[in-house]
Protein backbone atom coordinates (compact mmCIF):
# COMPACT_ATOMS: atom_id res chain seq x y z
CA UNK A 1 0.00 0.00 0.00
CA UNK A 2 0.93 3.31 -1.17
CA UNK A 3 2.38 5.78 1.61
CA UNK A 4 1.58 9.55 1.77
CA UNK A 5 4.70 11.56 2.50
CA UNK A 6 5.29 15.84 2.47
CA UNK A 7 8.64 16.98 1.91
CA UNK A 8 9.84 19.86 4.04
CA UNK A 9 12.94 21.73 2.66
CA UNK A 10 12.22 21.09 -1.09
CA UNK A 11 14.64 23.87 -3.17
CA UNK A 12 17.83 22.42 -1.30
CA UNK A 13 20.64 20.62 -2.68
CA UNK A 14 19.59 17.13 -1.07
CA UNK A 15 15.88 17.41 -1.72
CA UNK A 16 16.10 15.65 -4.65
CA UNK A 17 17.35 12.59 -3.43
CA UNK A 18 13.98 12.16 -1.25
CA UNK A 19 12.04 13.06 -4.29
CA UNK A 20 13.48 9.97 -5.70
CA UNK A 21 13.95 7.55 -3.00
CA UNK A 22 10.00 8.50 -2.42
CA UNK A 23 9.55 7.99 -6.21
CA UNK A 24 11.57 4.51 -6.30
CA UNK A 25 9.90 3.48 -3.16
CA UNK A 26 6.75 3.45 -4.87
CA UNK A 27 4.79 6.14 -2.73
CA UNK A 28 3.51 9.35 -2.77
CA UNK A 29 4.61 13.03 -2.93
CA UNK A 30 1.54 14.24 -1.91
CA UNK A 31 2.99 18.21 -0.81
CA UNK A 32 6.04 19.87 -0.30
CA UNK A 33 7.02 23.36 1.75
CA UNK A 34 9.87 25.56 1.11
CA UNK A 35 10.22 29.53 1.21
CA UNK A 36 12.30 29.50 -1.89
CA UNK A 37 10.00 28.71 -4.81
CA UNK A 38 12.58 27.59 -7.59
CA UNK A 39 11.59 23.70 -7.33
CA UNK A 40 11.46 22.82 -11.07
CA UNK A 41 12.79 19.77 -10.13
CA UNK A 42 9.71 18.08 -8.65
CA UNK A 43 8.43 17.99 -12.12
CA UNK A 44 10.52 15.15 -12.67
CA UNK A 45 9.16 13.30 -9.72
CA UNK A 46 6.36 14.61 -8.36
CA UNK A 47 4.06 16.91 -10.80
CA UNK A 48 1.03 16.71 -9.07
CA UNK A 49 2.56 17.77 -5.77
CA UNK A 50 0.88 20.36 -4.18
CA UNK A 51 3.41 23.37 -2.97
CA UNK A 52 3.58 26.12 -0.07
CA UNK A 53 5.80 28.67 0.78
CA UNK A 54 4.04 29.87 3.58
CA UNK A 55 3.88 27.34 6.70
CA UNK A 56 0.77 28.11 7.70
CA UNK A 57 -0.60 27.18 4.81
CA UNK A 58 0.93 23.87 4.50
CA UNK A 59 0.35 23.35 8.30
CA UNK A 60 -3.66 23.78 7.19
CA UNK A 61 -3.22 21.32 4.30
CA UNK A 62 -1.93 18.82 6.23
CA UNK A 63 -4.57 18.94 8.86
CA UNK A 64 -7.03 19.27 6.32
CA UNK A 65 -5.58 16.06 4.49
CA UNK A 66 -5.39 14.17 7.50
CA UNK A 67 -9.05 14.88 8.38
CA UNK A 68 -10.48 14.18 5.12
CA UNK A 69 -8.33 11.78 3.50
CA UNK A 70 -6.09 8.76 4.55
CA UNK A 71 -3.34 10.62 6.51
CA UNK A 72 0.09 12.06 5.87
CA UNK A 73 2.13 8.86 7.23
CA UNK A 74 6.25 10.80 6.98
CA UNK A 75 7.08 13.60 7.20
CA UNK A 76 10.76 14.12 5.26
CA UNK A 77 12.76 16.92 6.35
CA UNK A 78 15.67 18.43 4.47
CA UNK A 79 15.56 22.36 5.99
CA UNK A 80 18.46 24.53 7.19
CA UNK A 81 20.19 22.11 10.22
CA UNK A 82 18.63 24.61 13.03
CA UNK A 83 15.30 23.92 12.19
CA UNK A 84 15.46 19.72 12.15
CA UNK A 85 14.38 19.66 15.86
CA UNK A 86 10.81 21.99 15.64
CA UNK A 87 10.36 20.59 11.93
CA UNK A 88 10.57 16.58 13.28
CA UNK A 89 8.46 17.88 16.41
CA UNK A 90 6.37 19.16 14.12
CA UNK A 91 5.73 15.51 12.37
CA UNK A 92 5.31 13.97 15.58
CA UNK A 93 2.71 16.28 16.77
CA UNK A 94 1.10 15.84 13.44
CA UNK A 95 0.66 12.16 14.07
CA UNK A 96 3.25 11.11 11.25
CA UNK A 97 6.81 9.38 11.49
CA UNK A 98 9.64 12.02 10.76
CA UNK A 99 12.63 11.56 8.02
CA UNK A 100 15.32 13.74 8.71
CA UNK A 101 18.78 14.72 6.91
CA UNK A 102 22.13 14.88 8.89
CA UNK A 103 22.64 16.01 11.40
CA UNK A 104 19.61 15.02 12.74
CA UNK A 105 19.93 17.95 15.70
CA UNK A 106 22.64 20.29 16.60
CA UNK A 107 22.84 19.70 20.31
CA UNK A 108 22.68 15.91 22.08
CA UNK A 109 19.93 17.14 24.65
CA UNK A 110 17.82 17.74 21.71
CA UNK A 111 18.00 14.05 21.05
CA UNK A 112 16.95 13.07 24.99
CA UNK A 113 13.71 15.93 23.82
CA UNK A 114 12.95 14.59 20.89
CA UNK A 115 12.95 10.87 22.83
CA UNK A 116 10.06 12.17 25.11
CA UNK A 117 7.97 13.31 22.11
CA UNK A 118 8.28 10.00 20.47
CA UNK A 119 7.22 8.13 23.32
CA UNK A 120 4.12 10.23 24.10
CA UNK A 121 2.93 10.63 20.32
CA UNK A 122 3.65 6.59 19.49
CA UNK A 123 5.44 7.92 16.17
CA UNK A 124 9.08 7.85 15.22
CA UNK A 125 12.22 9.94 14.59
CA UNK A 126 14.50 8.07 11.50
CA UNK A 127 17.51 9.63 10.26
CA UNK A 128 19.71 9.11 7.09
CA UNK A 129 23.34 7.70 7.72
CA UNK A 130 23.46 5.96 4.40
CA UNK A 131 27.06 5.37 4.66
CA UNK A 132 26.10 2.53 7.49
CA UNK A 133 24.53 0.95 4.21
CA UNK A 134 27.08 1.35 1.70
CA UNK A 135 28.60 -1.99 0.75
CA UNK A 136 32.49 -0.98 0.84
CA UNK A 137 31.58 0.21 4.72
CA UNK A 138 29.49 -2.93 5.48
CA UNK A 139 32.67 -4.86 4.29
CA UNK A 140 34.53 -3.00 6.30
CA UNK A 141 32.75 -3.45 9.28
CA UNK A 142 32.57 -7.25 9.14
CA UNK A 143 36.34 -7.40 8.29
CA UNK A 144 36.93 -5.23 11.81
CA UNK A 145 34.29 -7.20 13.79
CA UNK A 146 36.20 -10.29 12.65
CA UNK A 147 39.56 -9.21 13.89
CA UNK A 148 37.73 -8.07 16.65
CA UNK A 149 36.45 -11.38 17.93
CA UNK A 150 40.42 -12.35 17.73
CA UNK A 151 41.86 -9.04 19.70
CA UNK A 152 39.96 -7.47 21.26
CA UNK A 153 42.01 -4.83 22.16
CA UNK A 154 43.34 -4.13 18.57
CA UNK A 155 43.82 -0.65 17.54
CA UNK A 156 43.69 0.86 14.27
CA UNK A 157 45.57 3.88 12.83
CA UNK A 158 42.89 6.05 10.57
CA UNK A 159 43.82 9.19 8.47
CA UNK A 160 40.69 10.66 7.55
CA UNK A 161 40.75 13.68 4.46
CA UNK A 162 37.22 14.79 3.39
CA UNK A 163 37.92 18.07 0.92
CA UNK A 164 34.75 19.18 -1.10
CA UNK A 165 35.41 22.57 -2.63
CA UNK A 166 32.57 25.21 -1.77
CA UNK A 167 32.05 28.75 -3.14
CA UNK A 168 32.12 32.29 -1.79
CA UNK A 169 28.47 31.60 -1.37
CA UNK A 170 28.69 29.08 1.16
CA UNK A 171 29.86 31.24 3.70
CA UNK A 172 27.55 34.19 2.68
CA UNK A 173 24.16 31.04 3.08
CA UNK A 174 23.10 29.57 6.37
CA UNK A 175 25.86 26.96 5.75
CA UNK A 176 28.38 29.20 6.84
CA UNK A 177 26.47 30.66 10.13
CA UNK A 178 27.89 28.09 12.95
CA UNK A 179 24.77 28.63 14.98
CA UNK A 180 22.51 27.83 11.60
CA UNK A 181 24.52 24.82 10.43
CA UNK A 182 26.67 23.63 13.99
CA UNK A 183 30.04 24.79 11.75
CA UNK A 184 32.59 22.75 9.52
CA UNK A 185 32.76 19.49 11.07
CA UNK A 186 28.93 19.01 12.06
CA UNK A 187 27.98 20.22 8.03
CA UNK A 188 30.11 18.05 6.38
CA UNK A 189 31.69 15.49 8.80
CA UNK A 190 29.32 13.74 10.55
CA UNK A 191 28.72 11.02 8.37
CA UNK A 192 31.87 10.19 8.51
CA UNK A 193 32.13 10.48 12.64
CA UNK A 194 29.23 8.24 12.64
CA UNK A 195 30.98 6.08 10.38
CA UNK A 196 33.83 5.92 12.35
CA UNK A 197 32.54 5.60 15.93
CA UNK A 198 29.71 2.89 14.38
CA UNK A 199 33.15 0.45 13.44
CA UNK A 200 35.50 1.15 16.05
CA UNK A 201 33.34 2.19 19.47
CA UNK A 202 32.54 5.05 21.31
CA UNK A 203 34.79 8.35 22.08
CA UNK A 204 37.15 8.16 24.57
CA UNK A 205 39.16 11.43 23.43
CA UNK A 206 38.26 14.32 21.43
CA UNK A 207 40.87 17.16 20.19
CA UNK A 208 40.52 19.75 18.04
CA UNK A 209 43.91 21.24 16.37
CA UNK A 210 42.37 23.47 13.84
CA UNK A 211 39.09 25.37 13.45
CA UNK A 212 38.47 27.97 10.62
CA UNK A 213 35.68 28.95 8.92
CA UNK A 214 36.92 26.77 5.84
CA UNK A 215 38.67 24.18 8.02
CA UNK A 216 38.73 21.82 11.12
CA UNK A 217 40.95 19.06 12.02
CA UNK A 218 41.58 16.92 15.21
CA UNK A 219 42.29 13.55 16.78
CA UNK A 220 39.80 10.98 18.02
CA UNK A 221 40.57 8.26 20.31
CA UNK A 222 38.23 5.80 20.03
CA UNK A 223 37.86 2.24 21.54
CA UNK A 224 39.41 0.49 18.95
CA UNK A 225 40.97 3.21 16.49
CA UNK A 226 42.95 6.59 16.64
CA UNK A 227 41.78 8.88 14.23
CA UNK A 228 43.26 11.66 12.37
CA UNK A 229 41.06 13.77 10.55
CA UNK A 230 41.02 16.88 8.07
CA UNK A 231 37.86 18.30 6.74
CA UNK A 232 38.21 21.56 4.41
CA UNK A 233 35.53 23.16 1.73
CA UNK A 234 38.61 25.18 0.56
CA UNK A 235 39.70 24.25 -2.99
CA UNK A 236 43.28 24.84 -2.44
CA UNK A 237 44.13 22.12 0.42
CA UNK A 238 42.97 19.41 -2.94
CA UNK A 239 46.22 17.58 -3.88
CA UNK A 240 47.75 19.16 -7.26
CA UNK A 241 47.10 15.10 -8.90
CA UNK A 242 43.52 15.23 -8.14
CA UNK A 243 43.38 19.23 -9.31
CA UNK A 244 44.69 18.15 -12.27
CA UNK A 245 41.76 15.57 -13.48
CA UNK A 246 39.24 18.31 -12.77
CA UNK A 247 37.92 16.73 -9.66
CA UNK A 248 37.00 19.34 -6.69
CA UNK A 249 36.36 16.90 -3.99
CA UNK A 250 39.20 14.52 -2.77
CA UNK A 251 38.23 11.87 -0.30
CA UNK A 252 40.28 9.55 1.64
CA UNK A 253 40.62 6.90 4.50
CA UNK A 254 43.78 5.06 5.40
CA UNK A 255 43.73 2.34 7.80
CA UNK A 256 47.11 1.04 8.99
CA UNK A 257 48.08 2.77 6.05
CA UNK A 258 46.27 0.77 3.81
CA UNK A 259 44.06 3.44 1.73
CA UNK A 260 39.97 2.24 2.25
CA UNK A 261 38.09 3.12 -1.10
CA UNK A 262 34.53 3.73 -1.25
CA UNK A 263 34.21 6.36 -3.88
CA UNK A 264 31.53 5.22 -5.72
CA UNK A 265 27.88 3.79 -4.88
CA UNK A 266 26.73 6.87 -3.01
CA UNK A 267 23.20 7.48 -5.62
CA UNK A 268 21.63 4.80 -4.72
CA UNK A 269 21.71 5.21 -0.47
CA UNK A 270 19.14 7.68 -0.20
CA UNK A 271 16.91 4.89 -1.82
CA UNK A 272 18.43 2.15 -0.09
CA UNK A 273 17.59 4.20 3.60
CA UNK A 274 14.39 4.56 2.87
CA UNK A 275 13.40 1.03 1.64
CA UNK A 276 15.04 -0.08 5.31
CA UNK A 277 12.85 2.58 7.05
CA UNK A 278 9.82 1.02 5.04
CA UNK A 279 10.65 -2.48 6.09
CA UNK A 280 10.65 -1.58 9.46
CA UNK A 281 14.16 -1.10 9.82
CA UNK A 282 15.96 2.43 9.28
CA UNK A 283 18.11 4.40 12.12
CA UNK A 284 16.47 6.38 14.78
CA UNK A 285 17.44 8.87 17.69
CA UNK A 286 20.07 6.70 20.06
CA UNK A 287 21.74 5.86 16.33
CA UNK A 288 22.14 8.88 15.77
CA UNK A 289 23.48 10.24 19.12
CA UNK A 290 26.92 9.48 19.08
CA UNK A 291 28.06 11.78 16.43
CA UNK A 292 25.84 14.46 17.61
CA UNK A 293 27.92 14.34 20.54
CA UNK A 294 31.07 14.06 18.51
CA UNK A 295 30.10 17.25 16.66
CA UNK A 296 29.21 19.31 19.70
CA UNK A 297 31.89 18.88 21.60
CA UNK A 298 34.51 20.06 18.29
CA UNK A 299 32.17 22.87 17.94
CA UNK A 300 32.59 23.66 21.58
CA UNK A 301 36.47 22.42 21.83
CA UNK A 302 39.24 25.15 22.04
CA UNK A 303 41.71 24.25 19.72
CA UNK A 304 45.39 23.63 20.50
CA UNK A 305 47.28 23.97 17.05
CA UNK A 306 49.85 22.21 15.88
CA UNK A 307 50.90 19.71 18.93
CA UNK A 308 50.35 15.94 19.49
CA UNK A 309 49.52 13.70 16.82
CA UNK A 310 47.29 15.44 14.37
CA UNK A 311 46.86 14.94 10.45
CA UNK A 312 49.51 15.70 8.05
CA UNK A 313 47.92 17.99 6.03
CA UNK A 314 47.55 20.18 8.89
CA UNK A 315 50.83 21.90 7.74
CA UNK A 316 49.40 23.59 4.52
CA UNK A 317 47.16 25.58 6.51
CA UNK A 318 48.04 28.79 7.37
CA UNK A 319 46.81 30.46 10.89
Amino acid sequence: MKKNFVLMGASGYIAPRHMKAIKETNNELVAAYDPYDGIGIIDSYFPNAYFFTEFELFFNFINEFNKNQEKIDYVSIATPNYLHEPHIKFALLNDADAICEKPLVLYPEQIDHLKKIENETGRKVYTILQLRLHESILALKQKIEKELQENPNKVYDIDLVYLTSRGRWFFVSWKGDEKKSGGLATNIGIHFFDMLSWIFGPVEENIVHIKQPDVNAGYLKLKNARVRWFLSVNYEYIPDNVKALGKRTFRSITVNGEEFEFSEGFTELHTKSYEDILNKGGFGLDDAKNSIVIVSDIRNATPIGLKGDYHPFCKKVRS
